[in-house]
């Protein structure tokens, strides 16, 4: 028997085709048993198919380099839809994938294998729930609405991404980081609940709702979004969220009220001009201050920046920061941050933006607002626990110097962590990079086909001698931690470019991959919901 099953989750009914559904009074929960539909229908779910004008559209994300071939996408707008399109599919033995946002790093939702797209983005509502006194998320909401939705709403928030564009389903799944973490933490240390369509051993699918309360028989799969990654265990459609501890029935108070403006600032330094010494001694300083103000509930922590050194053909190396303008000296702190990584570099930065916004205005803001959706591009992630090593610099330098890579869309990407995200202990999450300050990226941005192997074959060498020391990944250490789920990067697969003996999922999940496989095992007991890097049963 499954963990569904034990849990006594479906009680099965005569109810016949595939869109047959019971709701239990008791728990609220969808209840049903397996169907077959037609396989270019599910009652009542309206859907795209091979030959419809949209269909180009929708069977691609915002990765221009990923496009799906499924038999049909279903446009689902609540749970019972999401549960009449899964028994559809399982019925006639179909594989699925789930798009919310379509922001994935590798092709998880376009593999040939997927028949089935579920796209959530019309399960987008935001919405404060009395009952459960949390704010509910649809899977499909993007982040900027959510942001605007809440603020306007009650003047709170969700620590979240920067990329107004990124749904919340996956983002949320993965951990959810953002320009704010360093302040308040990660979008899953406020996870209350989440509702997930599951599919148990015998074929039967439901909707179930697990819960932060340690008593809640489904704990575990509540666990397991709160950095388990997306496409694991079932079909995610809504989440909820409230503070830990918060009391009361007051919106307003349950969870964090945003900084009400922000400082932000912009600087760029000329690559004609910065010499060896002088990226070395940027790259310094950049991993001395974070060494130096990760402690949470300073000042700093209310500061997040971005590194962005180009490569040279770009002609320059590039810094955005943000802080929130309520905290004490606000703009001095700015300019500290932006003095300590400039000192000593033997060229001056020039300012190219540095102003005081509203809040709602700085989740817009291009500094940190991500991916243009027409582009082709690949991430390859690392946490740094430390600054970087003299060796680790010497060769950030080489690669973003070589003269036989040619692409100007190629950089390091090295966002400010730490803060208030390493007070939570590693296992309290399924997030176990719990003392990193630094979360860093090999990033290549291109538009053509014909750029893509030039770019994959200078990150992909570039990173694995970044860290050739341990084997051309970041092996947990003293130094780095590991990568990041939602920065998905097969090239962790292949011991072509991974010779650590460290497998993906530790890299990944470290010492909470074990949970992960029994919240697997209890709530796809089938693995019908998997990708390349799916948790394994």
């Amino acid at each position: 028997m499954t963990g569904l099953s034990r849990r006594g989750l479906l009680a099965g009914t005569a109810l016949a085709g595939a869109g047959a559904f019971a709701v239990s009074p008791l728990t609220g929960r969808l209840a049903g048993r397996t169907g077959v539909a037609s396989a270019s229908t599910v009652s009542g779910v309206a859907s795209v198919l091979p030959g419809d004008a949209r269909y180009s559209t929708l069977s691609r994300g915002t990765n221009q380099r990923w496009q799906g071939e499924p038999e049909r996408i279903h446009l689902v707008r609540d749970t019972e839809e999401v549960v009449a399109a899964v028994r559809a599919a399982v019925g006639q033995g179909k594989r699925i994938a789930v798009r919310s946002g379509g922001h994935c790093y590798e092709d998880f939702t376009t593999d040939s294998d997927v028949r089935v797209l579920i796209d959530m983005s019309a399960m987008s509502e935001v919405a404060f729930d009395k009952g459960r006194r949390a704010f509910s998320i649809g899977a499909g909401a993007r982040l900027g609405d959510v942001y605007q939705k809440l603020y306007r709403g009650w003047g709170v928030y969700v620590p979240a991404g920067a990329c107004p564009t990124v749904g919340a389903g996956g983002h949320i799944a993965g951990g959810g980081y953002g320009v704010w973490a360093r302040r308040d933490g990660l979008s899953v240390d406020y996870l209350h609940a989440v509702e997930v369509v599951c599919v148990d051993s015998d074929g039967s699918v439901s909707a179930v709702i697990a819960t932060a309360d340690e008593s809640d028989p489904h704990h575990d799969l509540w666990w397991a979004h709160t950095g388990g990654g997306g496409g694991n265990f079932g079909v995610v459609t809504r989440y909820w969220f409230r503070t830990p501890g918060a009391s009361g029935g007051d919106p307003a108070k349950l969870l964090p009220a945003p900084p009400a403006n922000v400082w932000i600032s912009e600087v760029a330094w000329s690559w004609p001009e910065l010499t060896e010494q002088g990226f070395g001694r940027l790259m310094r300083n950049h991993g001395a201050w974070h060494e130096e103000n990760q402690d949470p509930g300073s000042r700093a922590a209310s500061l997040f920046g971005q590194l962005k050194p180009f490569h040279r053909n770009s002609g320059v190396v590039m810094m955005t920061a943000a802080v929130d303008a309520g905290v004490n000296n606000a703009e001095r702190v700015l300019e500290n941050y932006t003095r300590a990584v400039g000192n000593g570099v033997g060229t001056d930065y020039q300012v190219t933006q540095k102003r005081l916004i509203p809040y709602l205005q700085a989740t817009q803001w291009a500094g940190f607002t991500g991916q243009d959706p027409t582009v082709r591009f690949k991430g390859k992630s690392a946490y740094f626990r430390r600054r970087y090593t003299d060796s680790q610099i010497a060769t950030m330098h080489e690669y973003l110097n070589r003269d036989d890579f040619t692409g100007g869309g190629g950089l390091l990407l090295i966002s400010g962590y730490g803060g208030r995200v390493n007070e939570v202990a590693p296992a309290a999450t399924a997030v176990p990079q719990r003392d990193s300050i630094l979360k860093f990226q090999v990033v290549g941005v291109w538009n053509d086909a014909s750029e893509e192997e030039g770019y994959l074959d200078w990150m992909r060498r570039f990173y694995r001698d970044l860290f050739a020391d341990t084997g051309g990944v970041p092996v947990p250490n003293g130094t780095t931690d590991g990568c990041f789920v939602n920065y998905c990067d097969v090239d962790l697969n292949d011991d072509t470019w991974n010779t650590s003996g460290v497998p993906w999922h530790e890299l990944y999940y470290k010492d909470n991959y074990a949970r992960l496989q029994r919240a697997k095992r209890d709530y796809d007991p089938q693995d019908l919901f998997r990708h390349t890097q799916s948790v394994r049963p």
